[in-house]
Protein backbone atom coordinates (compact mmCIF):
# COMPACT_ATOMS: atom_id res chain seq x y z
CA UNK A 1 0.00 0.00 0.00
CA UNK A 2 1.24 3.57 -0.46
CA UNK A 3 2.65 5.48 2.27
CA UNK A 4 0.36 8.52 2.76
CA UNK A 5 1.72 12.14 2.37
CA UNK A 6 1.38 12.50 6.03
CA UNK A 7 3.80 9.29 6.81
CA UNK A 8 6.38 11.37 4.09
CA UNK A 9 6.13 14.72 5.43
CA UNK A 10 7.22 12.44 8.97
CA UNK A 11 9.64 10.16 7.42
CA UNK A 12 11.63 13.56 6.05
CA UNK A 13 11.21 15.61 9.35
CA UNK A 14 12.81 12.76 11.04
CA UNK A 15 15.38 12.13 8.27
CA UNK A 16 16.46 16.41 9.13
CA UNK A 17 16.52 15.10 12.90
CA UNK A 18 19.35 13.10 12.04
CA UNK A 19 16.96 9.79 12.38
CA UNK A 20 17.33 6.59 9.77
CA UNK A 21 14.88 6.41 7.32
CA UNK A 22 13.70 2.84 6.50
CA UNK A 23 12.11 2.99 3.43
CA UNK A 24 10.40 0.02 1.49
CA UNK A 25 7.93 2.46 -0.44
CA UNK A 26 5.91 0.78 -3.10
CA UNK A 27 7.42 2.88 -6.39
CA UNK A 28 4.21 2.55 -8.58
CA UNK A 29 1.28 3.67 -6.30
CA UNK A 30 -1.70 3.69 -8.39
CA UNK A 31 -2.96 7.08 -8.20
CA UNK A 32 -1.04 10.29 -9.84
CA UNK A 33 -0.71 12.06 -6.93
CA UNK A 34 0.65 9.62 -4.36
CA UNK A 35 2.91 8.98 -7.34
CA UNK A 36 3.98 12.71 -7.16
CA UNK A 37 4.33 12.69 -3.41
CA UNK A 38 6.76 9.34 -3.32
CA UNK A 39 8.78 10.65 -6.20
CA UNK A 40 9.29 14.16 -4.40
CA UNK A 41 10.26 12.39 -1.21
CA UNK A 42 12.56 9.96 -3.05
CA UNK A 43 14.23 13.08 -4.30
CA UNK A 44 14.89 14.90 -1.67
CA UNK A 45 15.95 11.48 0.63
CA UNK A 46 18.69 10.42 -2.20
CA UNK A 47 21.04 12.34 -1.24
CA UNK A 48 20.70 11.69 2.56
CA UNK A 49 23.28 9.05 4.55
CA UNK A 50 20.88 7.92 6.73
CA UNK A 51 17.96 6.85 4.30
CA UNK A 52 17.94 2.83 3.52
CA UNK A 53 15.45 1.86 0.55
CA UNK A 54 15.03 -1.79 1.40
CA UNK A 55 12.06 -2.95 2.32
CA UNK A 56 12.11 -4.63 5.97
CA UNK A 57 10.79 -8.04 6.13
CA UNK A 58 10.10 -7.65 10.49
CA UNK A 59 6.61 -9.08 11.36
CA UNK A 60 5.55 -6.92 14.21
CA UNK A 61 3.41 -8.68 15.93
CA UNK A 62 5.93 -12.14 15.74
CA UNK A 63 8.81 -9.81 16.99
CA UNK A 64 7.20 -8.11 19.91
CA UNK A 65 6.27 -11.68 21.39
CA UNK A 66 9.57 -12.13 22.34
CA UNK A 67 9.72 -8.95 24.42
CA UNK A 68 7.82 -7.69 27.97
CA UNK A 69 8.46 -4.40 29.99
CA UNK A 70 9.82 -0.73 28.73
CA UNK A 71 11.40 -2.76 25.86
CA UNK A 72 8.27 -3.45 24.18
CA UNK A 73 7.32 0.44 23.89
CA UNK A 74 10.64 1.57 22.82
CA UNK A 75 11.04 -0.42 20.11
CA UNK A 76 8.03 -0.01 18.68
CA UNK A 77 8.56 3.70 18.86
CA UNK A 78 12.08 3.29 17.08
CA UNK A 79 10.55 1.33 14.33
CA UNK A 80 7.58 4.05 14.09
CA UNK A 81 10.10 6.66 13.95
CA UNK A 82 12.33 4.71 11.21
CA UNK A 83 10.41 2.48 8.95
CA UNK A 84 7.43 4.26 6.63
CA UNK A 85 5.67 1.22 5.44
CA UNK A 86 5.48 0.05 9.34
CA UNK A 87 5.12 3.64 10.67
CA UNK A 88 1.23 4.07 11.39
CA UNK A 89 0.97 0.50 12.36
CA UNK A 90 4.02 0.36 14.71
CA UNK A 91 3.14 4.18 16.55
CA UNK A 92 -0.53 2.81 16.87
CA UNK A 93 0.44 -0.24 18.88
CA UNK A 94 2.76 1.81 20.53
CA UNK A 95 -0.10 4.28 21.72
CA UNK A 96 -1.73 1.03 23.27
CA UNK A 97 1.30 0.09 24.46
CA UNK A 98 1.90 2.97 26.42
CA UNK A 99 -1.58 2.97 27.92
CA UNK A 100 -1.29 -0.45 29.32
CA UNK A 101 1.45 0.99 31.70
CA UNK A 102 1.49 4.05 33.62
CA UNK A 103 4.17 6.41 32.22
CA UNK A 104 2.29 9.01 30.86
CA UNK A 105 4.84 11.04 28.80
CA UNK A 106 5.22 8.19 26.48
CA UNK A 107 1.58 8.28 25.67
CA UNK A 108 1.99 11.86 25.25
CA UNK A 109 5.05 11.40 22.75
CA UNK A 110 3.32 8.17 20.71
CA UNK A 111 0.13 10.41 20.55
CA UNK A 112 1.83 13.11 18.99
CA UNK A 113 3.62 10.93 16.66
CA UNK A 114 0.57 9.18 15.38
CA UNK A 115 -1.77 12.66 14.94
CA UNK A 116 0.90 13.66 12.45
CA UNK A 117 0.39 10.37 10.16
CA UNK A 118 -2.80 9.26 10.88
CA UNK A 119 -4.64 12.33 11.89
CA UNK A 120 -7.54 10.35 11.32
CA UNK A 121 -7.64 7.26 12.73
CA UNK A 122 -8.51 7.15 16.94
CA UNK A 123 -5.48 6.42 18.15
CA UNK A 124 -4.87 10.42 17.19
CA UNK A 125 -8.13 11.80 19.39
CA UNK A 126 -5.85 12.52 22.77
CA UNK A 127 -7.22 10.46 25.57
CA UNK A 128 -7.13 13.29 28.43
CA UNK A 129 -9.60 11.67 30.98
CA UNK A 130 -6.74 8.64 31.04
CA UNK A 131 -3.73 11.10 30.94
CA UNK A 132 -5.70 13.01 34.02
CA UNK A 133 -6.73 9.57 36.05
CA UNK A 134 -3.07 8.46 35.54
CA UNK A 135 -1.45 11.17 36.40
CA UNK A 136 -3.51 11.40 40.07
CA UNK A 137 -2.93 7.74 40.69
CA UNK A 138 0.93 8.20 40.10
CA UNK A 139 1.01 11.28 42.51
CA UNK A 140 -1.17 9.23 44.64
CA UNK A 141 0.90 5.99 44.77
CA UNK A 142 4.08 8.29 44.80
CA UNK A 143 2.96 10.05 47.87
CA UNK A 144 2.10 6.86 49.79
CA UNK A 145 5.15 5.27 48.99
CA UNK A 146 7.15 8.26 50.39
CA UNK A 147 5.03 8.28 53.28
CA UNK A 148 5.79 4.54 54.29
CA UNK A 149 9.50 5.03 53.53
CA UNK A 150 10.00 7.84 55.86
CA UNK A 151 7.95 6.10 58.80
CA UNK A 152 10.57 2.77 58.04
CA UNK A 153 13.29 5.41 58.44
CA UNK A 154 11.66 6.45 61.65
CA UNK A 155 11.44 3.13 62.96
CA UNK A 156 15.44 2.50 61.66
CA UNK A 157 14.43 -0.93 59.87
CA UNK A 158 16.93 -1.56 58.03
CA UNK A 159 14.55 -4.85 56.03
CA UNK A 160 12.17 -2.61 55.98
CA UNK A 161 13.85 0.99 54.65
CA UNK A 162 15.33 -1.58 51.69
CA UNK A 163 12.45 -2.65 50.85
CA UNK A 164 10.66 1.10 50.92
CA UNK A 165 13.43 2.55 48.66
CA UNK A 166 12.96 -0.85 46.60
CA UNK A 167 9.18 -0.30 45.86
CA UNK A 168 10.01 3.45 45.54
CA UNK A 169 12.38 3.05 42.67
CA UNK A 170 9.99 -0.08 40.92
CA UNK A 171 7.78 3.07 41.19
CA UNK A 172 9.47 5.78 39.50
CA UNK A 173 10.60 3.34 36.93
CA UNK A 174 7.29 2.69 35.39
CA UNK A 175 6.45 6.01 35.29
CA UNK A 176 9.54 7.10 33.46
CA UNK A 177 11.00 9.04 36.08
CA UNK A 178 14.16 6.50 35.41
CA UNK A 179 16.84 9.49 37.61
CA UNK A 180 14.58 9.28 40.55
CA UNK A 181 14.54 5.60 40.16
CA UNK A 182 18.35 5.24 39.49
CA UNK A 183 18.68 7.50 42.96
CA UNK A 184 16.04 5.19 44.82
CA UNK A 185 17.52 1.65 43.53
CA UNK A 186 21.29 3.48 44.34
CA UNK A 187 20.17 4.32 48.29
CA UNK A 188 18.72 0.97 48.56
CA UNK A 189 22.31 -0.86 48.17
CA UNK A 190 22.85 1.10 52.09
CA UNK A 191 20.79 -1.54 53.43
CA UNK A 192 21.59 -4.64 52.17
CA UNK A 193 22.16 -7.47 53.83
CA UNK A 194 22.62 -10.42 51.88
CA UNK A 195 23.85 -11.60 48.45
CA UNK A 196 20.61 -11.80 46.90
CA UNK A 197 20.04 -8.17 48.04
CA UNK A 198 23.31 -7.25 45.89
CA UNK A 199 22.37 -8.70 42.82
CA UNK A 200 18.96 -7.09 43.31
CA UNK A 201 19.81 -4.17 44.10
CA UNK A 202 22.48 -4.39 41.19
CA UNK A 203 20.53 -5.90 38.62
CA UNK A 204 17.39 -2.53 39.29
CA UNK A 205 20.16 -0.47 38.67
CA UNK A 206 21.34 -2.31 35.29
CA UNK A 207 18.23 -1.83 33.99
CA UNK A 208 17.44 1.52 34.40
CA UNK A 209 20.93 2.43 33.03
CA UNK A 210 20.37 0.47 29.92
CA UNK A 211 16.88 2.30 29.62
CA UNK A 212 19.16 5.54 29.96
CA UNK A 213 21.58 4.43 28.02
CA UNK A 214 24.20 4.92 30.46
CA UNK A 215 26.47 1.66 29.71
CA UNK A 216 29.25 2.53 31.58
CA UNK A 217 27.24 2.15 34.23
CA UNK A 218 25.47 -0.63 33.41
CA UNK A 219 29.13 -2.58 33.45
CA UNK A 220 29.58 -1.32 36.80
CA UNK A 221 26.48 -2.70 38.16
CA UNK A 222 26.93 -6.07 36.79
CA UNK A 223 30.23 -6.21 37.68
CA UNK A 224 29.29 -5.95 40.98
CA UNK A 225 26.88 -8.64 40.45
CA UNK A 226 28.66 -10.94 39.25
CA UNK A 227 32.16 -10.34 41.92
CA UNK A 228 28.97 -11.95 44.76
CA UNK A 229 27.61 -14.77 42.50
CA UNK A 230 27.53 -18.27 43.91
CA UNK A 231 27.14 -21.30 42.66
CA UNK A 232 23.44 -21.35 42.94
CA UNK A 233 23.07 -18.01 41.24
CA UNK A 234 25.66 -18.06 38.73
CA UNK A 235 23.99 -20.21 36.07
CA UNK A 236 20.46 -18.52 36.29
CA UNK A 237 21.74 -14.89 35.99
CA UNK A 238 24.26 -16.01 33.55
CA UNK A 239 22.66 -15.16 30.66
CA UNK A 240 21.62 -11.64 31.64
CA UNK A 241 24.75 -10.41 32.94
CA UNK A 242 26.24 -11.44 29.73
CA UNK A 243 23.64 -10.08 27.54
CA UNK A 244 23.50 -6.85 29.20
CA UNK A 245 27.25 -6.77 29.35
CA UNK A 246 27.18 -7.28 25.50
CA UNK A 247 24.70 -4.18 24.88
CA UNK A 248 26.85 -1.93 27.19
CA UNK A 249 29.81 -2.69 25.21
CA UNK A 250 28.31 -2.58 21.57
CA UNK A 251 27.15 0.74 23.06
CA UNK A 252 30.61 1.65 23.95
CA UNK A 253 31.73 0.49 20.43
CA UNK A 254 34.00 -2.06 21.76
CA UNK A 255 32.73 -4.50 19.59
CA UNK A 256 35.13 -7.79 20.21
CA UNK A 257 34.60 -7.70 23.87
CA UNK A 258 30.49 -7.84 23.41
CA UNK A 259 30.79 -10.60 20.63
CA UNK A 260 32.63 -12.10 23.55
CA UNK A 261 29.99 -11.71 25.90
CA UNK A 262 27.44 -13.08 23.51
CA UNK A 263 29.08 -15.88 22.40
CA UNK A 264 29.52 -17.05 25.88
CA UNK A 265 25.78 -17.05 26.62
CA UNK A 266 24.01 -19.85 27.82
CA UNK A 267 21.24 -21.21 25.72
CA UNK A 268 19.92 -23.67 28.16
CA UNK A 269 18.30 -20.49 30.83
CA UNK A 270 14.71 -19.33 29.85
CA UNK A 271 14.37 -16.59 27.90
CA UNK A 272 11.47 -15.38 30.36
CA UNK A 273 15.03 -14.74 32.23
CA UNK A 274 16.36 -11.74 29.76
CA UNK A 275 13.18 -11.10 27.61
CA UNK A 276 12.66 -7.53 29.12
CA UNK A 277 16.32 -6.66 27.29
CA UNK A 278 16.74 -8.99 24.60
CA UNK A 279 15.72 -12.02 23.07
CA UNK A 280 17.04 -15.08 21.87
CA UNK A 281 16.91 -14.14 18.06
CA UNK A 282 18.89 -10.59 19.28
CA UNK A 283 21.65 -12.87 21.13
CA UNK A 284 21.91 -14.55 17.64
CA UNK A 285 22.24 -11.28 15.55
CA UNK A 286 24.13 -9.34 17.80
CA UNK A 287 26.68 -12.16 18.24
CA UNK A 288 26.87 -13.65 14.80
CA UNK A 289 27.57 -9.98 13.68
CA UNK A 290 29.96 -8.62 15.76
CA UNK A 291 32.08 -12.18 15.53
CA UNK A 292 32.10 -11.11 11.38
CA UNK A 293 33.24 -7.81 11.92
CA UNK A 294 36.10 -8.33 14.46
CA UNK A 295 37.19 -12.24 14.29
CA UNK A 296 39.40 -13.88 11.68
CA UNK A 297 37.91 -17.55 9.88
CA UNK A 298 39.66 -19.39 12.04
CA UNK A 299 38.30 -17.82 15.05
CA UNK A 300 34.63 -17.93 13.37
CA UNK A 301 35.26 -21.57 12.59
CA UNK A 302 36.13 -22.36 16.39
CA UNK A 303 34.58 -19.64 18.22
CA UNK A 304 30.80 -19.62 16.28
CA UNK A 305 30.42 -22.50 14.62
CA UNK A 306 31.81 -25.04 16.35
CA UNK A 307 30.23 -23.51 19.37
CA UNK A 308 27.49 -25.86 20.83
CA UNK A 309 25.98 -23.18 23.11
CA UNK A 310 25.99 -20.40 20.47
CA UNK A 311 24.66 -22.71 17.36
CA UNK A 312 21.17 -23.24 19.33
CA UNK A 313 21.11 -19.50 19.52
CA UNK A 314 21.97 -19.53 16.09
CA UNK A 315 19.02 -21.73 14.70
CA UNK A 316 16.78 -18.35 15.52
CA UNK A 317 18.34 -16.53 12.37
CA UNK A 318 20.01 -19.16 10.23
CA UNK A 319 20.87 -16.57 8.07
CA UNK A 320 23.73 -15.41 10.30
CA UNK A 321 24.73 -18.91 10.38
CA UNK A 322 24.56 -19.19 6.45
CA UNK A 323 26.35 -15.75 6.65
CA UNK A 324 29.27 -16.60 8.52
CA UNK A 325 29.78 -20.24 6.91
CA UNK A 326 29.99 -18.92 3.82
CA UNK A 327 32.61 -15.94 5.21
CA UNK A 328 34.71 -19.17 6.43
CA UNK A 329 34.60 -20.88 2.84
CA UNK A 330 35.80 -17.84 1.24
CA UNK A 331 32.38 -16.90 -0.69
CA UNK A 332 32.54 -13.43 0.65
CA UNK A 333 30.47 -11.51 -2.40
CA UNK A 334 27.41 -14.16 -0.87
CA UNK A 335 28.27 -12.98 2.80
CA UNK A 336 27.55 -9.57 2.00
CA UNK A 337 25.02 -10.38 -0.06
CA UNK A 338 23.01 -12.27 2.38
CA UNK A 339 23.57 -9.25 5.30
CA UNK A 340 22.64 -6.57 2.86
CA UNK A 341 19.22 -8.55 2.79
CA UNK A 342 18.83 -7.73 6.45
CA UNK A 343 20.41 -4.66 6.91
CA UNK A 344 17.04 -2.59 6.81
CA UNK A 345 15.65 -5.46 9.65
CA UNK A 346 19.26 -4.29 11.70
CA UNK A 347 18.47 -0.97 11.30
CA UNK A 348 15.12 -1.16 13.35
CA UNK A 349 16.45 -2.66 16.50
CA UNK A 350 17.71 -0.13 19.21
CA UNK A 351 20.80 -1.10 20.32
CA UNK A 352 21.80 -1.85 16.42
CA UNK A 353 21.07 0.69 14.96
CA UNK A 354 23.41 3.66 15.17
CA UNK A 355 26.09 0.89 14.92
CA UNK A 356 24.77 -1.14 11.62
CA UNK A 357 27.44 1.27 9.08
CA UNK A 358 30.27 0.69 11.19
CA UNK A 359 29.70 -3.33 12.09
CA UNK A 360 29.23 -4.16 7.94
CA UNK A 361 32.17 -1.21 7.23
CA UNK A 362 34.01 -3.77 8.97
CA UNK A 363 33.09 -6.64 7.58
CA UNK A 364 33.22 -5.65 3.88
CA UNK A 365 36.68 -4.75 4.68
CA UNK A 366 37.77 -8.22 5.99
CA UNK A 367 35.65 -9.93 2.92
CA UNK A 368 37.97 -7.50 0.27
CA UNK A 369 41.38 -8.17 2.34
CA UNK A 370 40.46 -12.20 3.01
CA UNK A 371 39.62 -12.10 -1.37
CA UNK A 372 42.47 -10.13 -2.08
CA UNK A 373 44.92 -12.47 0.24
CA UNK A 374 45.75 -15.21 -2.42
CA UNK A 375 47.10 -13.02 -5.24
CA UNK A 376 49.88 -11.16 -6.31
CA UNK A 377 47.31 -8.87 -8.17
CA UNK A 378 43.83 -8.53 -8.92
CA UNK A 379 42.41 -6.51 -11.68
CA UNK A 380 39.93 -4.03 -10.62
CA UNK A 381 36.90 -5.36 -12.71
CA UNK A 382 37.17 -8.40 -10.64
CA UNK A 383 36.81 -7.10 -7.88
CA UNK A 384 33.66 -4.73 -9.13
CA UNK A 385 32.18 -7.73 -9.96
CA UNK A 386 32.85 -9.32 -6.58
CA UNK A 387 32.01 -6.21 -4.44
CA UNK A 388 30.56 -3.17 -6.43
CA UNK A 389 26.47 -2.78 -7.35
CA UNK A 390 25.92 -3.11 -10.82
CA UNK A 391 26.88 0.32 -12.78
CA UNK A 392 29.49 1.12 -10.44
CA UNK A 393 33.21 0.80 -8.96
CA UNK A 394 35.27 0.21 -5.62
CA UNK A 395 38.02 2.01 -6.59
CA UNK A 396 37.58 4.83 -3.94
CA UNK A 397 36.94 2.62 -1.45
CA UNK A 398 40.43 0.70 -1.98
CA UNK A 399 41.92 4.06 -2.09
CA UNK A 400 40.31 4.72 1.19
CA UNK A 401 41.37 1.19 2.67
CA UNK A 402 45.17 1.97 1.63
CA UNK A 403 45.05 4.80 3.40
CA UNK A 404 44.02 3.39 6.28
CA UNK A 405 46.45 0.88 5.89
CA UNK A 406 43.57 -1.79 5.90
CA UNK A 407 45.11 -3.15 2.91
CA UNK A 408 48.59 -3.76 1.78
CA UNK A 409 48.64 -2.75 -2.07
CA UNK A 410 48.19 -0.08 -4.69
CA UNK A 411 46.66 0.52 -7.24
CA UNK A 412 48.03 0.88 -10.65
CA UNK A 413 45.73 3.07 -12.38
CA UNK A 414 47.10 2.57 -15.92
CA UNK A 415 46.37 -1.11 -16.15
CA UNK A 416 43.28 -1.26 -13.94
CA UNK A 417 44.96 -3.87 -11.33
CA UNK A 418 45.77 -4.06 -7.49
CA UNK A 419 49.07 -5.05 -6.48
CA UNK A 420 49.76 -6.70 -3.46
CA UNK A 421 52.62 -4.72 -2.02
CA UNK A 422 54.91 -7.14 -0.23
CA UNK A 423 57.39 -6.60 2.54
CA UNK A 424 61.06 -6.38 1.23
CA UNK A 425 62.99 -9.58 3.23
CA UNK A 426 66.13 -8.59 3.12
CA UNK A 427 65.24 -5.44 4.97
CA UNK A 428 62.87 -7.46 7.37
CA UNK A 429 66.00 -9.57 7.65
CA UNK A 430 68.42 -6.60 8.62
CA UNK A 431 65.76 -5.33 11.31
CA UNK A 432 65.50 -8.56 12.95
CA UNK A 433 68.87 -9.02 13.08
CA UNK A 434 69.97 -5.29 14.21
CA UNK A 435 67.37 -6.06 17.04
CA UNK A 436 68.78 -9.32 18.13
CA UNK A 437 72.88 -7.40 18.06
CA UNK A 438 70.79 -4.65 20.21
CA UNK A 439 69.04 -7.31 22.94
CA UNK A 440 72.59 -8.81 22.49
CA UNK A 441 74.44 -5.62 23.68
CA UNK A 442 71.81 -4.50 26.83
CA UNK A 443 72.18 -7.96 28.13
CA UNK A 444 76.72 -7.95 27.86
CA UNK A 445 75.72 -4.07 29.37
CA UNK A 446 73.88 -5.49 32.10
CA UNK A 447 75.95 -8.46 33.35
CA UNK A 448 79.20 -6.83 33.12
CA UNK A 449 77.74 -4.20 35.85
CA UNK A 450 76.57 -6.49 38.01
CA UNK A 451 80.25 -8.00 37.86
CA UNK A 452 81.47 -4.40 38.70
CA UNK A 453 79.20 -4.03 41.57
CA UNK A 454 79.68 -7.10 42.71
CA UNK A 455 83.23 -7.09 42.68
CA UNK A 456 83.25 -3.99 44.54
CA UNK A 457 81.19 -5.32 47.61
CA UNK A 458 78.06 -3.09 46.17
CA UNK A 459 74.51 -4.47 46.51
CA UNK A 460 71.55 -3.27 44.28
CA UNK A 461 68.33 -2.81 46.91
CA UNK A 462 65.24 -3.33 44.75
CA UNK A 463 66.18 -3.80 41.75
CA UNK A 464 64.57 -5.72 38.81
CA UNK A 465 65.13 -9.20 38.31
CA UNK A 466 64.59 -10.85 34.79
CA UNK A 467 61.67 -13.16 34.85
CA UNK A 468 62.92 -16.59 33.73
CA UNK A 469 61.83 -18.33 30.40
CA UNK A 470 61.49 -14.35 29.03
CA UNK A 471 63.73 -12.80 26.33
CA UNK A 472 66.78 -11.90 27.10
CA UNK A 473 67.30 -8.43 28.50
CA UNK A 474 63.29 -8.29 28.81
CA UNK A 475 62.91 -8.11 32.78
CA UNK A 476 66.12 -5.36 32.86
CA UNK A 477 65.65 -2.27 34.33
CA UNK A 478 66.45 0.72 31.37
CA UNK A 479 68.44 2.49 34.12
CA UNK A 480 71.38 0.22 33.98
CA UNK A 481 72.00 0.14 30.36
CA UNK A 482 70.68 3.64 29.24
CA UNK A 483 74.16 5.25 28.68
CA UNK A 484 73.13 9.10 29.08
CA UNK A 485 71.95 8.01 32.76
CA UNK A 486 74.56 8.96 35.64
CA UNK A 487 76.69 6.33 36.46
CA UNK A 488 75.20 4.05 38.85
CA UNK A 489 77.35 4.56 41.73
CA UNK A 490 76.41 7.93 41.77
CA UNK A 491 72.61 6.71 42.12
CA UNK A 492 70.06 6.39 45.80
CA UNK A 493 69.61 2.58 44.79
CA UNK A 494 73.43 1.17 46.36
CA UNK A 495 74.34 0.58 49.89
CA UNK A 496 78.06 -0.70 50.79
CA UNK A 497 78.62 -3.53 52.61
CA UNK A 498 80.43 -3.88 56.06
Amino acid sequence: MAASDAVLSFMTKQSNLGGVVVNGIQSSPPHHSARLSIHSFMIKMANSKSFVPELPKLDLDLYLQNYVGRTRFDRLFLIGQSSAPLCVEALKAAVNEAKTGNDVNRYRDAWDAVRNVAPNDPEAQRDDAWIEQTEMANKAETARLEGELKGYRNNLIKESIRMGNEDLGKHFESIGKLSEATDAYTRMRQDVSTTKHIIDCGMHLANVSLHRRDYAMVLNNIGKITSVQNGDDEKSLQAYTRIASGIALLGLERFEDAAKQFLRTDFTVSPTEYNHIASPNDVAVYGGLLALATMDRKELQQNVLENQTFRTFLEHEPHIRKAISLFVNSRYSSCLSILEGSRADYLLDIYLQNHVPAIYSKIRTKCIVQYFVPFSCVTLECLDAAFAQPGTSIGSELVEMIRQNALKARIDAKNKLLVAVRPDARAVMQKEALQVAQSYEREAKERLRRISLAATGLDVVGGKKATPGLPSGSGLDEAWYDDSRQPPFQGTGLEMEG
